[in-house]
Order: C-alpha cells, then sequence, then structure tokens
C-alpha cells in the first residue's frame, strides 16, 4: 500500500522531468544557425562568385553573389554541398558544438580542369562529297564574269575601308549610353539652335573636311 501511494506521488514528477528533458533534447536537434562565410579558390584566393550551395538534409540551400559571400539557415551537423562549375565540388559539416546561432567560414575550393579532346570540323561529311562537288562546280572562264568578281570585291573593300573600327563604335555606344544616364528625366539638348556646332559646320564646309554620308 505504501508503494503504491509512493509511486502516485511521485509518477508526475518524474513524467515532467522526462518531459523536459526530451523538450531540451529537441531543441538542442532543431538548433537553428545563421551560416555565413565567402568561397575562394585554394590557389589564388579570389572569390568564386555564383557557387550552387546545397543543404543534403533538407535539399535547400543558396547561390553565393559575385564576391563569393553566401548566408542561410543551417542545423548543426548538416552537410552542405559546394559546386561551381571549373571546380570540384566537395562539403562542409556544420559543427554540432556550437553554443551560439551565428557561424561563420572560408570555404577553398580547388580547381578541376579538363582538357578535351580536339575536335576537326569539316564542310563537307566525307571527302568523296567534297571531290564530287568540286569536279562539279562552275568556274567562270571568260573576262567578263572575272571582271564582275573583282568589282564586286572592290565594292566590298571600299565599304571596309569606310567602315568604323571595333574602337570607335565601342566608343559611341558608351557616349550615347552616358548621354542617356545624364539627361534622364529631361529633354536632350538639340543642335539645330545651336550656334556652336552651325560655326564647326560652315569651318568643315569651307575647308572640306565635311563628311556626309
Amino acid at each position: 500500500m505504501f508503494k503504491r501511494l509512493l509511486f502516485i506521488v511521485l509518477a508526475p514528477v518524474l513524467i515532467l522531468s522526462l518531459s523536459n528533458k526530451s523538450v531540451a533534447q529537441t531543441a538542442k536537434h532543431t538548433q537553428l544557425i545563421q551560416l555565413s562565410g565567402i568561397v575562394v579558390d585554394r590557389d589564388s584566393v579570389q572569390a568564386i562568385p555564383y557557387v550552387a550551395i546545397l543543404v543534403k538534409r533538407s535539399s535547400g540551400g543558396t547561390i553565393a553573389d559575385n564576391n563569393g559571400y553566401f548566408s542561410f539557415i543551417a542545423v548543426p551537423g548538416d552537410t552542405v554541398l559546394f559546386q561551381a562549375l571549373g571546380y570540384k565540388s566537395n562539403s562542409y559539416v556544420v559543427p554540432d558544438t556550437l553554443s551560439t546561432d551565428r557561424y561563420s567560414l572560408i570555404h577553398i575550393m580547388a580547381r578541376d580542369t579538363t582538357n578535351l579532346k580536339p575536335f576537326v570540323f569539316y564542310s563537307w561529311p566525307s571527302k568523296e562529297a567534297f571531290k564530287s562537288a568540286f569536279l562539279k562546280l562552275d568556274l567562270p572562264d571568260n573576262d567578263l564574269a572575272r571582271a564582275r568578281k573583282n568589282m564586286a570585291l572592290a565594292a566590298r573593300h571600299a565599304r571596309y575601308a569606310d567602315a568604323r573600327s571595333p574602337g570607335t563604335n565601342y566608343l559611341q555606344t558608351v557616349q550615347q549610353e552616358n548621354d542617356k544616364l545624364y539627361y534622364a528625366g529631361q529633354y536632350p539638348p538639340n543642335n539645330l539652335l545651336n550656334p556652336i556646332a552651325w560655326a564647326k559646320f560652315i569651318q568643315a564646309w569651307k575647308d572640306g573636311s565635311l563628311n556626309i554620308q
């Protein structure tokens, strides 16, 4: 009778103690960590941009920015996979002995260089097809046809001579973009009523440097 009474008195206390222990263990296992860091190259120690970061447990993750920086929520003991084009994929295990809710690291990745075999492209599927097309080629053998071909080539060269260089096209494009940003929200100036522009136009007309295309 005494044992039964003692059990009735101590049972709630025992159940409450076990419950608190279970809650503490659950809270420990579900502790959330703000995992932040930067991914760098092993040889140059330069940041690796846009690295894919995957948490193996939850299949979640994030992508590093253009400076290699990342930050996301993880759980102690998680295995984090790092993948980037041109680098060997590797992983990192979040320590399960952390006493804070924040953790930072510098993750290092090694380059993965793959040498591809050379591949030669041919304009014909086989040597026989090339031989057949070459024998059937109708070459102009009269003076008029050759003259027309040469004149067409000369016209192309003339157009190439008048064409602007890539550097000039680049500078003109950059200048146009700068003008758009400079005059954003307002009307750009109109040189039709600009006396300085008219003076330059007349001077170029007189000295023969005016080029109208």
